[in-house]
C-alpha cells in the first residue's frame, strides 16, 4: 500500500534525525554577512553539534560578476567572532575539498552532462538576443516569461555535434511538462507545484560555471549533507531542486526553509535603505557592524536564535545551552520582525554573565590606557550599566584624566546653597584625609554619618561629591570609584572643587 505524504515525512525525519547531521553554511561572497546568514549558520551549527555531526563552510562563488573583494574573509571572521567554528571549509580543508565552488568546475561539468545523458537536461544554443526577444513577446501576450523550450527538442546527436564544434551554449534542465511535483519542507509540509510552472532553468552557463541550481545540489550530495537549512527566498525554485536531485537518483536531504526577516515596523522585508536608517540609530543588520558597535557575540547569537525559534521558559541562552535545547520542530516559518531593543536586552544580559576577567579582557580595546588588573577592578563598577562594550569609556573616562572640570553650577547640590555645598566638601575632605587608603567599605560609613550630621539627604551629599570627583552627575558607584581613582587624586579633586566654589563666592561678593 502506498504511503501517504504525512507518513513519508515521518519516515524521512526518522531516517535523517537518527544519525549525525552534516550541515553546511554556503554563502555567496557577494556582500556583507547579515543577520539572515548568521541565523542560518547558527541553526546549521546547533544541529550538527547536537547530533554529533559536522558543520561545513562552503563558499558558493560562481557568480563572478557580483563577487565582492574581501567578502569571503568577512564571512569567515564573522563566523569565528560568533563562535561558530566549522569542521570543514576553504581555510581548514576536509575530505571533500575544495570548498570553493569556483575550484570545482570540472565536477559540475561532469554532472551536467550526466543529466544530459539521462535525458534530464539538454544543450541550449539560443543567443541572448533571441531570449530577450522571446521574453518580450511572451510578456506582451501575458504568458509565462520563462524559456520557451526552443532547443528542448533538438536531436541529441545534432546538439552534441554543435557542442563539439565549439558553438556557445548552456545546459538547461529538462523539467517535466505534465503532472505535479511535491517537495517536502520540514516547517511547511508538502508543497505541490504543477510541472508546467517549472522553467527549464540553466544548470551550466556558457562560461562553464554552474548556477546555484546545479552546483548546490551536486555539492550537497557529494559532501553528504543531510539537512539543507536555507532562506525562504529559495522556496520558488524548491521544486526544481528536488527534481534535479531525483533526476540523479540521489537520496534527498531534509529541507528547511527559514522565515523571512521583516523591518522593525513589521511591514515589509528589510531593505538596504532600512539598513542605513538602522545604522543612523546605532544599530545594524550586518555582523561586522554589530561587532564594531560593541555588541557581544553571545548577545547577538541569543537575539538571532529567537527570530524564528520558539523556546519554552528562560530565553537567555549561551551557545552551549542552545545546542542542548535546539529542535528543528520548534522553528516557526512565520516572518520575524527585527527588534533592536531585544538585541540591547540580550547584549546587556550576556555582558553581566561574563566572568570579571573575561569582561576585562574584552574591554581592553576600548580602554587601552588600563591594564588587565585595573580593568578587573573597574568591571564591577560598570558591568550592570553596559549594553555594549563601547559604552565603557563614557562611564569611566574620569579615571584616566588628570583632572575633571565641573562647572560651579553643577557642583552646587540640589536645593542647596553654595555655603552648604562648600561645607559638604570641607567635611568630606576632613573625613577622607584621615584614611591612608580609600577603601570603599571603610569610607562609606563615615560619609553616611556625614549625611546625618549635616541634616541633608544622601542624594544631596553624594551628588556634590560625585560631580567633584568624577565631573559627572551620573557615574558608577561613588565609593568604589574613589577607591579605584586613589586617595591623592580623589582628595585633589575635592580640594579643587572647593577652591572653585570659594573663588566663585569671592567674585560674586566683589
Amino acid at each position: 500500500m502506498a504511503l501517504s505524504i504525512h507518513a513519508l515525512i515521518l519516515l524521512l525525519e526518522r531516517c535523517l534525525m537518527n544519525r549525525p547531521a552534516r550541515t553546511r553554511f554556503a554563502p555567496s561572497p557577494t556582500g556583507r554577512m547579515h543577520l539572515g546568514g548568521a541565523r542560518t549558520a547558527l541553526y546549521d551549527y546547533l544541529l550538527a553539534r547536537q547530533s554529533g555531526g559536522q558543520f561545513i563552510l562552503r563558499i558558493e562563488d560562481t557568480d563572478t560578476r557580483r563577487t565582492v573583494p574581501g567578502s569571503e574573509q568577512e564571512l569567515i571572521e564573522g563566523l569565528r567572532w560568533l563562535g561558530l567554528e566549522y569542521d570543514e571549509g576553504p581555510d581548514v580543508g576536509g575530505p571533500y575539498a575544495p570548498y570553493r565552488q569556483s575550484e570545482r568546475r570540472e565536477i559540475y561539468h561532469h554532472y551536467a552532462w550526466e543529466l544530459v545523458e539521462k535525458g534530464a537536461a539538454y544543450p541550449c544554443f539560443c543567443s541572448p538576443e533571441r531570449l530577450e526577444r522571446v521574453r518580450k513577446e511572451r510578456q506582451a501576450q501575458k504568458l509565462n516569461t520563462g524559456y520557451d523550450g526552443f532547443c528542448r527538442h533538438l536531436d541529441p546527436d545534432e546538439a552534441r555535434r554543435r557542442v563539439r564544434q565549439g558553438e556557445p551554449h548552456v545546459i538547461r534542465f529538462k523539467a517535466p511538462r505534465e503532472g505535479t511535483t511535491t517537495a517536502v519542507d520540514l516547517l511547511r509540509g508538502p508543497i505541490t507545484t504543477p510541472n508546467f510552472m517549472i522553467d527549464d532553468y540553466i544548470l551550466l552557463k556558457s562560461d562553464g560555471l554552474p548556477t546555484y541550481h546545479l552546483a548546490a545540489m551536486v555539492d550537497d550530495h557529494l559532501m553528504g549533507i543531510t539537512h539543507v537549512i536555507r532562506g525562504s527566498e529559495w522556496l520558488s525554485t524548491f521544486p526544481l531542486h528536488v527534481l534535479i536531485v531525483r533526476a540523479f537518483g540521489w537520496e534527498e536531504p531534509l529541507w528547511v526553509h527559514l522565515s523571512v526577516f521583516l523591518k522593525p515596523s513589521g511591514k515589509g522585508k528589510m531593505s538596504k535603505r532600512d539598513a542605513s536608517l538602522a545604522m543612523d540609530s546605532g544599530y545594524s543588520i550586518y555582523i561586522g557592524d554589530l561587532r564594531a558597535l560593541g555588541y557581544v557575540p553571545e548577545g547577538v547569537l541569543n537575539w538571532i536564535a529567537l527570530m524564528g525559534w520558539g523556546v519554552e521558559g528562560d530565553d537567555v541562552m549561551t551557545l552551549e545551552e542552545m545546542v542542548r535545547r535546539f529542535d528543528l520542530k520548534h522553528l516557526n516559518p512565520a516572518p520575524a520582525a527585527i527588534n533592536f531593543s531585544k538585541l540591547d536586552h540580550f547584549s546587556g544580559v550576556h555582558i553581566r554573565r561574563l566572568p570579571t576577567a573575561e569582561l576585562a579582557r574584552r574591554l581592553q580595546p576600548y580602554l587601552p590606557a588600563a591594564d588587565l588588573p585595573l580593568l578587573e577592578r573597574i568591571v564591577p563598577l560598570i558591568r550592570e550599566r553596559l549594553i555594549t562594550l563601547d559604552e565603557a569609556p563614557q562611564w569611566v573616562d574620569f579615571l584616566f584624566q588628570d583632572e575633571v572640570h565641573p562647572q560651579p553650577g553643577e557642583l552646587v547640590g540640589k536645593n542647596m546653597s553654595v555655603e552648604q555645598t562648600k561645607q559638604v566638601l570641607r567635611r568630606a575632605l576632613e573625613i577622607l584625609e584621615s584614611f591612608p587608603e580609600l577603601e570603599a567599605k571603610a569610607i562609606e560609613a563615615p560619609l553616611r554619618a556625614l549625611v546625618e550630621e549635616l541634616g541633608l539627604s544622601a542624594g544631596q551629599v553624594f551628588g556634590v561629591l560625585r560631580v567633584a570627583v568624577t565631573g559627572k552627575t551620573v557615574s558608577p558607584p561613588l565609593m568604589e570609584s574613589m577607591e579605584v581613582l586613589g586617595r591623592e587624586r580623589t582628595l585633589n579633586r575635592l580640594r579643587k572643587a572647593l577652591q572653585l566654589l570659594e573663588a566663585q563666592s569671592v567674585t560674586e561678593g566683589a
